[in-house]
């Protein structure tokens, strides 16, 4: 957060110093108030561009067998320009990369679910999935999935026929 307000200060003076020059250049034909008003233009541009291509950048940052399995945009009040084109401020993908198959259990799988919102930290939830059997946990600290099946601290739950997170883990299996 600290890093976007210096950017949007540094955008602020960015266009003041050209607006400035142009004032210069021109021996006062523009008017004073035309450089707190690109200043402010500046600044106010740079946000809106930076929430608007934040979501890109992060997936973006993100290498290959990272899905994003939900992105909702929303509308926000304080906001006014979102009714026109929604933002999406948060998400959820999953980390295809480092997931753990097991060699006794057809379909059973342990990986990351990695739920990212703007301005919070990422987090990383252990996840287990039977494919088969349309079920899937969450495996918390002191939880755990032995290759033949056995959960021990957790409980399954039956995933809904439309779950992307289920469909993302299970793809290939």
């Amino acid at each position: 957060m600290l890093f976007d307000f210096i950017a949007a200060a540094a955008a602020g003076f960015g266009l003041a110093g050209i607006a400035m020059l142009l004032r210069h250049l021109t021996r006062g034909l523009l008017p004073r108030w035309i450089v707190p008003l690109t200043a402010g233009v500046g600044m106010f541009g740079y946000a809106v561009w930076n929430e608007y291509t934040w979501f890109d950048r992060v997936t973006g940052a993100f290498g290959e067998g990272v899905v994003v399995v939900s992105a909702p945009s929303e509308s926000q009040f304080y906001r006014p320009w979102t009714y026109a084109k929604p933002l999406t401020l948060r998400f959820v993908a999953w980390d295809g990369v480092n997931v753990l198959r097991s060699t006794e259990v057809p379909g059973l799988l342990q990986g990351d679910a990695v739920i990212v919102h703007r301005w919070q930290e990422t987090q990383r939830v252990r996840m287990a999935f039977d494919c088969a059997g349309r079920r899937q946990t969450t495996l918390p600290e002191g939880a755990s999935l032995a290759p033949d099946g056995t959960l021990t601290n957790a409980k399954w739950y039956e995933a809904a026929a439309d779950d992307p997170l289920q469909s993302a883990a299970c793809q290939g299996v």
